[in-house]
């Protein structure tokens, strides 16, 4: 009798592993969701895709909270605003709390099999790989002990907005990832209002559809490979891109191009009781990336961790969707700046705290790509005008409002339409309350961060009792309203004894003396 008690005991985590689904994460870079066929774009070549998205789930309102990869990546594993952590500013890696755990912890101490093939910048401090039972390109589920569910990642890079750098797309060529000769005809291509028609945004447009296919490609592969091993069946598919992009005004913008992306899920008959919706269907509620570590732990049976602020939309836990979601972009590389948006899915607002700075490029490494540094030398030679023209130049907009229903492309800023007040008025408020209860640190300048956590955390630091988060975003958006003369609240800042507070004041003066 105690044999047989003992080998029952032993069974029981297996039984347990066997009423848990397989969760296999393919992720691409860099593509909004409008690159692909399934999501509308006639020029696409996306069988492998098209194919799942009438099999699985498509979200059509998904997005990137950061529309730059580190930033997003870290906002995705920990369930928690980049801009809550402090893990806002590109590959700056500050330390974060101990007792933020990320999504794959939580999932290795249910005894699933997480591995990770194989890109992590997370973008926190610490060992990014030593999360994981595996990371690396050999990383592989297969590897798995008997018996063990597994939630694995495969990050395609071929659709990376380095791809479209000139000796990147002759090594592709090579090594026939890309044909020689694009598929489409640059002189037959459309491109979208916000480009200018430069010979080298064509010839761009045309490399970077031969790259969305050759990643549809690889998706096929990895998707046939999970068939021949017999575990379609119990493995939950998901696809998505880490952000939007990859060529001017995508990635690190906070427009659709840079930040809404395809999200789609794919449920096997015996998981199916885990989706709101049928096979075939599309979901317009809003998701982001925040969403996507409580959706996952959902799935797997376990409920949301006090850290995460993002909510399951999938599975045991599903929660009702936000009205809203929260877009932010800081400092990328070496180039400052300071946005925030939210959009419903159909009106965006965003908000630049840095609108003495030019809109263009936020990043110099973009001018690898032949049409980005095309458009710059044709800025640079006075050859533009209108928006082609002012992205590039100091003033931008403080803020701006987008139908993106009738303007997709997001070029016609309908913010001083006056049938629009209430709704700019409404927004920028709702804005301004994110952004106090996210406690979003990007109101204190990076800067001044060594000084104020003394060793801990920015996190911490702006949650600590006597600092006053709340005042610093009204100072922050007091500063860049428009107007003659310095609020009094920004001419007592100047004589704060706080350097954020002094900041916010310095750059209100800073803006009225430009005339903004």
């Amino acid at each position: 009798m105690k044999i047989l008690l003992v080998l029952l005991a032993a069974a029981l985590p297996c039984l347990a592993e066997d009423k848990r689904p397989n969760i296999l994460w393919i992720t691409s870079e860099d593509n909004a969701s409008h690159w692909l066929g399934c999501y509308g774009n006639k020029d696409a070549s996306t069988p492998r895709l098209d194919e799942l998205a009438g099999a699985g789930v498509k979200f059509t309102r998904a997005y990137s909270n950061a529309p730059v990869c580190a930033v997003a990546r870290s906002t995705i594993l920990n369930g928690t605003y980049a801009v809550s952590q402090g893990t806002q500013h590109m590959r700056s890696r500050p330390r974060i709390p101990a007792s933020f755990k990320p999504y794959v912890a939580y999932l290795r101490e249910q005894g699933y099999h997480c591995t990770n093939n194989s890109k992590t910048d997370y973008n926190f401090k610490g060992d990014d790989a030593a999360l994981w039972d595996a990371s690396s390109g050999k990383a592989h589920y297969k590897d798995r002990p008997d018996g063990k569910p597994f939630m694995a990642v495969f990050n395609l890079t071929v659709t990376h907005e380095s791809n479209l750098f000139p000796a990147q797309v002759g090594k592709n060529r090579r090594n026939d990832v890309i044909p020689a000769t694009p598929r489409l005809s640059s002189a037959d291509l459309t491109l979208p209002p916000y480009q200018p028609d430069l010979p080298e945004f064509r010839s761009d447009t045309a490399i970077y559809h031969d790259c969305i296919s050759a990643m549809d490609r690889q998706v096929g592969k990895l998707l046939d490979e999970l068939q021949a091993l017999g575990l379609a069946d119990d493995t939950i598919v998901f696809y998505y891109s880490d952000h939007g992009g990859a060529m001017a005004r995508g990635k690190r913008y906070l427009q659709d191009t840079g930040t809404r992306v395809p999200l789609i899920v794919r449920f096997p008959e015996k998981w199916q009781h885990l989706s709101p919706v049928k096979p075939g269907s599309e979901v317009a509620e809003l998701v982001s990336f925040v969403d996507l570590a409580p959706t996952l732990l959902s799935l797997c049976g376990i409920e949301t961790p006090g850290q995460m602020q993002g909510r399951p939309f999938l599975g045991k836990h599903r929660a009702t969707a936000k009205p809203e979601v929260f877009l932010f972009a800081d400092r990328f590389d070496d180039t400052p700046g300071m946005r925030r948006g939210i959009t419903d899915g159909r009106f965006k607002y965003i908000r630049c705290f840095t609108p003495h700075l030019p809109g263009a490029p936020y990043s110099s490494y973009a001018l690898g790509q032949p049409s980005w540094k095309a458009w710059q030398e044709a800025w640079q030679n006075g050859k533009l005008e209108g928006g082609f023209k002012n992205l590039w130049e100091p003033g931008q907009p403080v803020e701006s409002l987008f139908d993106t229903q009738s303007d997709p492309w997001e070029v016609t800023d309908i913010a001083s339409q006056p049938e629009q007040a209430g709704r700019l008025a409404a927004m920028r408020e709702r804005l301004k309350a994110l952004m106090i209860e996210t406690r979003d640190t990007g109101v204190v300048p990076e800067a001044m961060w060594a000084d104020l956590i003394k060793g801990g955390t920015i996190h911490d630091a702006v949650r600590a009792d006597g600092f006053d988060q709340a005042k610093l975003v009204e100072l922050a958006f007091l500063a860049t309203t428009p107007g003659e003369a310095l609020p009094t609240p920004l001419m007592e800042a100047l004589e704060s004894p706080l350097p954020a507070e002094r900041h916010w004041a310095e750059l209100g003066k800073r803006l009225k003396e430009l005339g903004r």
